[in-house]
């Protein structure tokens, strides 16, 4: 399994975000210099994050993007299944009736376990969970540089 640069890309730009948490609207061109992401790319991105809730956007020169919800009310869960959709590893997972071998497959049981873990594991962790990570990680660059 997996994740698209969708994926990978919209949980970079949230995270910059849930960093910025507070500060008010973040230009989109600065999401993009800070996460190494085209702009035009990002613009594409963020449009269902938007219109899901997640985001708002704010027009004008004080403009930009910021998150609708504090960072620790966000899983990346939501973040993935809004660019991403299901994360299951194969269709018949979420569609049984997709494959008449549904009911006696063995390897079935595998791919429904697979997409639990996954889910439990995207569920576990919110932006805010990330965003110290982050600062964690950054702090220790900072730190190992003096």
């Amino acid at each position: 399994m997996k994740l698209s640069t969708r994926g990978r890309y919209a949980t970079r730009a949230v995270l910059d975000l849930a960093c910025h948490w507070g500060e008010g609207p973040v230009p989109l061109k600065d999401i993009a210099q800070r996460q190494e992401i085209s702009l035009n790319y990002l613009e594409h991105l963020i449009t269902p994050l938007i219109i899901s809730g997640l985001m708002r956007s704010h027009r004008g020169p004080a403009g930009g993007v910021q998150l609708a919800r504090p960072p620790a009310d966000i899983r990346r869960s939501e973040v993935i299944s809004l660019v991403e959709g299901n994360v299951e590893p194969v269709e018949c997972v979420g569609s049984p009736g997709l494959c008449g071998r549904s009911g006696t497959c063995a390897t079935r049981e595998v791919w429904v376990k697979l997409e639990r873990a996954v889910k439990s594991v995207l569920d576990s962790v919110t932006l805010e969970d990330l965003a110290e990570r982050q600062k964690q990680k950054e702090m220790s660059l900072i730190a190992g540089k003096v």
